[in-house]
């Protein structure tokens, strides 16, 4: 037989019903998908998946980069990433070497088809921010930009 918790001794969390569509973690990873999906057309113009962008991303950051530092900048598992290399190399869009300091990592750069590409689908992305961004005023963007770096802090405690 089922004990029943009296309303009194329930923390603070249980005193309240779980609503998908109000829960915050729900929400941000709801609207991630959105915005992703989105941006999806953008390289999708230019024949880019979205793990394929995000490590091109990553890539165009640095003059190299070892593919093992792509995982840990993404929200992207190690076989994403991967494919997503190969299929970048594939296309000519990445080059890969192996490091100077350590032959078993791969340091990954860009060809210079690569950093063309990177620089079209950014102009068409950071476009698309603008746009987004232009819904909120100033102060909710830095309110919103302070939210976000505060949350992101909290995952990684």
């Amino acid at each position: 037989m089922a004990t029943l918790v009296k309303p009194e001794k329930r923390t603070a969390a249980r005193s309240r019903n779980l609503v998908l569509e109000e829960f915050t973690p729900y929400r941000i990873v709801a609207l991630g998908h959105a915005l992703s999906g989105r941006l999806a057309k953008t390289y999708a113009d230019e024949n880019l998946t979205i793990p394929e962008w995000r490590v091109l991303a990553v890539v165009a950051q640095a003059e190299s980069v070892a593919a093992r530092d792509v995982v840990a900048r993404t929200p992207m598992d190690k076989m994403t990433v991967s494919r997503a290399v190969a299929n970048l190399e594939e296309k000519s869009i990445v080059c890969r070497a192996p490091s100077e300091t350590d032959r078993r990592v791969s340091m990954l750069s860009l060809s210079a088809d690569g950093r063309a590409l990177f620089d079209r689908v950014a102009e068409k992305a950071l476009e698309y921010e603008d746009e987004l961004m232009a819904a909120l005023a100033l102060k909710e963007r830095r309110a919103l930009d302070a939210a976000l770096s505060k949350l992101m802090a909290k995952t990684k405690t």
